[in-house]
């Protein structure tokens, strides 16, 4: 495999750094990890903070500015956001376009459509990785490039069929995870769920889940709805619940890996979610509802079962069965090994940088194809 030439454009909200602010940016973070320890040159487009990017470079991002008395979430953005962060990222895309020469593709996971509507302007092939459930800005950037705009991969087939009806034809490419970050852990007695702290992942339906099993829980990732945790999480803290922040991805793998079982709560359809894959990784089994393109995941997966979304009488049903398994000694670690096991074949890192390489080196540089290579 010859060494590519690479440039990968951020989402632009946080820093592609660890603690990582959520699954996005820990894929993405990964994705660069992986090609360049494969050897490729990678150039990040991501916020000033990145542990990739180049300080004071046209590829570093501002941080987003919020007023001092707006209120901050996962879903919205202040008006700088459009007013300096596009306009900046639009001189990175220019810096990228006027040497192209020294690139062999864009890998864009941005979730503003700017990139797609420069695509056919750039001189690189852009690929496209769909994180999100269907974005009209996406879509209509996507007609207006036409056949010179970018080639599209989902992380899900839930995912895939979403933007196929929209009108965005695209291939099925999962996430990966670094079996050398998610180690295996020996499992013990309590519960965790980890993630972002937001309405959408629900983690007070866990807090539920727990009380309900008479089991302890622990709570690990950022806050990204500050009401909502002070509302439906803080005072639901203590008797065997805690909250411990953020961790690095080596820390939450531990932790995880210490835990008798993972509980999943999305309260929306997931396009992928990457806890499954992950805590699977470490040999912990998980319980979650069945949405978005969780399902997928479980389908591929020894370790991992699923109820009704929001159901948390059923959850709690499924959980006292695995933990039953689980807390039995002869048992733990048969099971415990061939759960991480499945997981290393199927969510590998690997397999995605793999895919991805192949994918990269067969661009013809003086046409763009509109369809990824078999």
């Amino acid at each position: 495999m010859k060494r590519l030439r690479i440039a990968v454009i951020a989402p632009l909200r946080f820093p592609i750094a660890r603690p990582h602010a959520g699954g996005l940016e820990a894929a993405v973070w990964s994705e660069v990890e992986a090609l360049r320890a494969r050897g490729h040159r990678v150039d990040v487009v991501a916020v000033r903070g990145s542990e990739h990017v180049v300080p004071g470079s046209v590829f570093e991002m501002p941080e987003l500015g919020w007023a001092a008395d707006a209120v901050r979430t996962d879903k919205t953005y202040p008006p700088a956001y459009e007013l300096v962060s596009v306009p900046m990222l639009r001189r990175a895309l220019e810096a990228i376009a006027a040497d192209a020469d020294a690139y062999d593709v864009v890998s864009n996971h941005c979730l503003h459509p700017l990139p797609l509507r420069m695509a056919p302007s750039l001189g690189v092939p852009m690929v496209t990785t769909l994180h999100t459930p269907v974005d009209a800005g996406f879509v209509s950037a996507h007609r207006s490039a036409g056949r010179r705009g970018s080639v599209f991969l989902s992380v899900s087939e839930h995912t895939r069929r979403q933007w196929l009806r929209a009108g965005v034809a695209s291939t099925l490419l999962p996430n990966g995870v670094d079996p050398e970050v998610w180690r295996p852990g020996a499992g013990g007695d309590g519960l965790v769920w980890f993630g972002r702290v937001v309405p959408e992942k629900a983690p007070h339906l866990a807090i539920e889940v727990a009380r309900a099993l008479g089991r302890p829980l622990t709570i690990a990732g950022r806050i990204g709805d500050r009401q909502y945790a002070d509302e439906m999480i803080a005072p639901r803290l203590g008797g065997g619940i805690g909250y411990v922040g953020e961790l690095r991805p080596e820390e939450l793998a531990r932790l995880v890996g210490s835990s008798a079982l993972a509980l999943a709560t999305p309260a929306w359809a997931e396009p992928f979610g990457l806890v499954g894959p992950e805590a699977l990784m470490t040999g912990t089994p998980v319980v979650g509802f069945a949405v978005g393109g969780v399902p997928e995941i479980a389908a591929a997966s020894i370790g991992m079962q699923l109820v009704e979304a929001g159901d948390v009488d059923a959850m709690a049903a499924v959980a006292r069965e695995m933990l039953a398994v689980s807390d039995d000694p002869r048992l733990r670690a048969p099971l415990r090994r061939r759960i991480r096991a499945r997981a290393v074949e199927r969510f590998s890192i690997e397999a995605r940088i793999t895919a991805l390489e192949r994918l990269y080196g067969e661009f013809d540089r003086d046409a763009v194809p509109v369809e990824m290579p078999a």
